[in-house]
């Protein structure tokens, strides 16, 4: 699924955000009931960068407070590899203030849901919208686009948050290519 969905807007993921919450009637005037848990986690995939299983395994205690920053201290599903990144703050507040408003344990997962789940929600909201190609997966890639345009295009940076094993790999992810890459082929243009 992950490689046909695209990377969210800051405007459909704010709008998505926006319409989960509340809940909604639908085209068929049918209510599509709020759904806190299900944006939470999302909100957490498109802040944090992690694979939506990760994020739905995610317990509080899997935040870890070291010296003067929180980090996340888990082995990612799908590769394996320890993810030991920073949290932000104000990330880390909105998980324990999740958590504390559900009487959520630190040691218990915060979002009991399958990734099944979140998905078939997700389409709701997404037809209701009218977006399409949005999956998951397209909040983990509106994370790394992000980084990339708020970061002065850096590649390496989004492919060591993301974990990738090459830059390669990292631009067929996101669609884009370097700034670099680009300004050299602006160049290069020889017209007669």
């Amino acid at each position: 699924m992950n490689k046909k969905t695209v990377a969210l807007t800051a405007e459909q993921y704010e709008k998505i955000i926006k319409t989960m919450m509340p809940g909604f009637i639908d085209m068929n005037q049918k209510k599509v009931k709020p759904n806190r848990r299900i944006a939470t986690a999302l909100t957490l995939e498109a802040n944090l960068g992690l694979r939506i299983g990760d994020i739905l395994k995610l317990r509080l205690s899997d935040i870890v407070h070291d010296g003067d920053r929180y980090r996340l201290d888990i082995i990612e599903q799908k590769t394996g590899k320890k993810r030991e990144f920073t949290v932000p703050l104000e990330i880390y507040v909105y998980i324990q203030n999740y958590a504390l408003e559900n009487n959520i344990k630190a040691t218990a997962k915060l979002f009991d849901i399958s990734e099944r789940a979140v998905n078939k929600h997700l389409q709701k909201v997404c037809t209701y919208l009218g977006f399409s190609g949005i999956g998951s997966h397209s909040f983990r890639k509106f994370f790394a686009t992000s980084i990339y345009n708020n970061n002065k295009h850096d590649i390496n940076l989004v492919r060591i948050l993301l974990q990738h094993s090459s830059i390669a790999v990292t631009q067929r992810y996101i669609g884009i290519q370097s700034e670099e890459i680009e300004e050299a082929l602006q160049k290069h243009v020889h017209l007669i």
